[in-house]
């Protein structure tokens, strides 16, 4: 596994979600001699301090991100439950001034998107873009979900705008595949879309335990 890096990992911080405490994920890295690793919880980032602690007694370099909620409409929107829309992107620091953006994206997601979940909306990532590179996440991006609604069109439109919010060398369409059928069906869609728009693509497991075989043990119980 040495040179492979995980980018899309979720910790216990990810609450009802992750099951991977960050000292284990960081102890396994290492012993699989992974050069890197990153910390994408959802909708925060509790653990990034810890995590950086524990990745650099390691000699793992720590990526610092996080997996945000993403509304398309505006983070201000309160009423129906239709308003809570919150889609997934993956965002990941690419410097310190990166590091500042997240910060203030993800706190403000908080005090003023929240809404069932801490909502960020276009607006913010325009404002706070720099030094962040951002991936179209898992099945519950907005790209993800526009796909498998069969709807190329609308896909390929926030495809671009992403791509115009981070620019042509920090946004990439990520694939995944963990056996889910709707994922080799969005891959292929992706695939098709990234030489269609020339966005370049990024492979990524969507990591929740530290070994698979207690992922499986906890799916199946």
């Amino acid at each position: 596994m040495a040179g492979f890096v995980h980018l899309h990992v979720h910790s216990e911080y990810s609450l009802l979600d992750g099951a991977g405490r960050i000292k284990d994920l960081v102890k396994r890295a290492s012993e699989l001699e992974m050069p890197a690793l990153a910390l994408t919880d959802h909708g925060v980032m509790y653990g990034l301090i810890e995590f950086y602690e524990a990745c650099m007694e390691a000699g793992i370099k720590p990526i610092l991100g996080c997996e945000i909620y993403y509304t398309t409409k505006s983070r201000f929107d309160r009423g129906s439950r239709q308003h809570a829309e919150a889609h997934h992107l993956l965002l990941l620091c690419e410097n310190e001034v990166g590091y500042h953006n997240l910060i203030k994206i993800v706190s403000k997601a908080h005090l003023e998107g929240f809404y069932y979940k801490p909502r960020a909306d276009k607006e913010l990532l325009a404002e706070y873009h720099e030094g962040l590179i951002a991936t179209s996440a898992c099945l519950a991006s907005p790209i993800c979900r526009a796909i498998l609604r069969d709807e190329m069109a609308a896909a390929e439109q926030l495809a671009w705008e992403f791509r115009e919010i981070f620019g042509p060398d920090n946004f990439f369409l990520e694939l995944q595949d963990h056996g889910i059928p709707e994922q080799r069906q969005v891959n292929e869609a992706l695939i098709a879309m990234s030489k269609k728009l020339g966005i370049p693509l990024i492979v990524t497991n969507d990591v929740h335990y530290v070994r698979a075989k207690i992922g499986k043990r906890r799916m199946s119980s």
